[in-house]
């Protein structure tokens, strides 16, 4: 037991009561999603408990509310991170108000900083009320359609596209060389590639049982993969689930290989992140687009994810002033020193003092996308959301490094 609130309590959820967790999913999904392919999607995640934080409130014997997290590892501008990540979260309704799930985030936060996981991630439900949470938007996703007299075509491309098996090991391959070199992305465990697969079997399960995911990799002139494409075609429509490449070439052939079936389409649908530039590499730019904020992070130790993050400086001094509402050690005023490439932060008091003009101020939720890259310091000083002198948010802007993050997993 780890704690009581109202004659419920918080603890682990045991194997044997991953039928009340699925309930409790099912039930609470219901109010946004009811397709049965979204209840049978959460059946098939609850299976990943095992592998993290599976915490609940019980009212006696029966679960009421309850989160998940799951450990994954994500490039930070180069340098990977531990992370935690947060799914599976609900409450029965009759038990909101209690503040059940505050604290069942406060305690998957404290395990989170126990094991040295200094990030997390989330794809939210709400993003108001994650925010309250201590989480920030990270990245964008842009859903786009195509028409076929728009697909591009690019002529004397070298290599070649080969249709292969979901699992065929230069997909892992292609993906792991592009994880290392691309911010913000996951760098995939099995639990990843499970999820992604649990995902696939659940669309292919409720969408058409004769239209299932495929894959095709791209292969440069030396046999090596440099891309791939997860894909569909359905309703004479070209669905593209992920598009990974490490070169130009790979990029250009990947797009004709799309494009060769435009005898059998009228359309092609994707989705990318905010910072991939499809409209503008086409002939034709005029497309459909939606951009819509995707997922969300919060830093869980400052401490911690500032000793890891890798400074475009080598050596400065700096302070910064953090308040963080839901857990306390993020709270206060902390230095950074750096000398020779070394980062030591030290964490000098416990509260802020809103009166010095030495540090920048900011919350943790800006803290998360300052650091990330979502937005540059001089833009979150123009709309209020952190301030300081004009030296020291100049010193940030040179410390932090660019590129806004790519995300295109799901948990």
């Amino acid at each position: 037991m780890i704690s009581q609130r109202k004659g419920l309590i918080l603890k682990e959820i045991p194997q044997q009561d991953m039928a009340q967790s699925i309930d409790l999913l099912n039930y609470v999904f219901q109010a946004s999603v009811s397709m049965q392919k979204d209840r049978f999607f959460i059946n098939v995640k609850s299976k990943q408990f095992d592998v993290g934080h599976a915490l609940g409130w019980y009212d006696k014997e029966q679960l009421v509310s309850q989160v998940l997290s799951l450990p994954f590892q994500v490039n930070i501008h180069g340098t990977v991170y531990e992370m935690g990540g947060i799914t599976a979260v609900g409450t029965y309704p009759e038990y909101s108000g209690y503040g059940l799930m505050q604290q069942l985030l406060e305690e998957c936060l404290l395990r989170m900083r126990n094991e040295g996981k200094y990030i997390s991630y989330l794809f939210p439900y709400s993003i108001p009320y994650y925010r309250k949470k201590g989480w920030e938007i990270m990245s964008d996703i842009v859903e786009f359609e195509i028409k076929d007299s728009q697909l591009p075509y690019y002529k004397d491309v070298p290599g070649k596209m080969r249709r292969v098996d979901l699992r065929d090991s230069a997909i892992y391959d292609v993906y792991d060389q592009w994880a290392k070199v691309t911010h913000g992305v996951m760098v995939r465990n099995q639990i990843a590639w499970n999820e992604k697969y649990y995902e696939d079997f659940w669309e292919e399960k409720f969408v058409d049982t004769d239209v299932q995911l495929q894959a095709a990799v791209y292969y440069n002139d030396a046999g090596e993969a440099q891309g791939y494409l997860f894909y569909r075609i359905m309703e004479d429509n070209f669905y593209i689930d992920e598009m990974v490449h490490l070169c130009e070439n790979a990029r250009k052939g990947l797009w004709n290989f799309v494009a060769a079936h435009s005898s059998m389409i009228y359309n092609v649908y994707g989705k990318t992140t905010g910072n991939e530039a499809i409209a503008f590499l086409l002939e034709d730019s005029e497309i459909i687009q939606k951009v819509t904020p995707y997922f969300m992070a919060r830093v869980v130790d400052v401490k911690g994810f500032l000793e890891q993050f890798p400074f475009n400086r080598t050596a400065f001094h700096m302070q910064l002033a953090i308040t963080d509402s839901v857990v306390e050690w993020n709270n206060g005023m902390f230095e950074i020193i750096a000398q020779d490439g070394a980062v030591t932060v030290n964490r000098l008091s416990d509260t802020v003092d809103a009166s010095d003009e030495h540090a920048v101020h900011m919350n943790i939720q800006t803290f998360a996308t300052l650091f990330l890259g979502y937005k540059r310091p001089h833009y979150l000083e123009k709309v209020e959301r952190l301030h300081g002198n004009a030296m020291s948010i100049g010193m940030l802007e040179d410390l932090i490094p660019m590129g806004i993050p790519t995300f295109i997993d799901y948990f």
